[in-house]
């Protein structure tokens, strides 16, 4: 499967990165061309790396997430993780980076906003 990026921006000055499909060794570097394009182009209040639609990543995948991280901060750009897939969510917290990319709950295709729990004789 190939890789499919794309950028799009949001409200606030916030550039949003997605990827679609796998992330691995044959596509990693384009993660991070992704993020230093936008880097380049010029300083958005913050980049969210949304990783909704990420089948697969693997340990090169990270190793360009985090390189990604680094080069945003080097440039006072704070980069995040939204919306990671079960499979992201899962491999960022194996490796111990969920907290480095802000923590993200993983996406549920289908799941509407939570609800507020109603407790009995509420």
């Amino acid at each position: 499967m190939s890789l499919s990026i794309v950028k799009s921006v949001l409200p606030g000055g916030v550039m949003e990165i997605a990827p679609r499909g796998e992330i691995d060794v044959d596509t990693a570097y384009e993660v991070r061309e992704a993020i230093a394009e936008v880097l380049a182009k010029g300083r958005p209040s913050r980049i969210e790396l949304n990783m909704r639609l990420v089948t697969f990543i693997d340990s090169v995948g990270i190793s360009a997430m985090v390189a990604g991280f680094q080069t945003a901060e080097v440039s006072g750009v704070k980069l995040v993780v939204t919306e990671p897939s079960r499979f992201v969510h899962r491999q960022l917290w194996v490796t111990g980076l969920l907290g480095l990319f802000g923590a993200p709950e993983p996406y549920f295709a289908g799941a509407a906003t939570p609800t507020p729990e109603v407790l009995p004789g509420a």
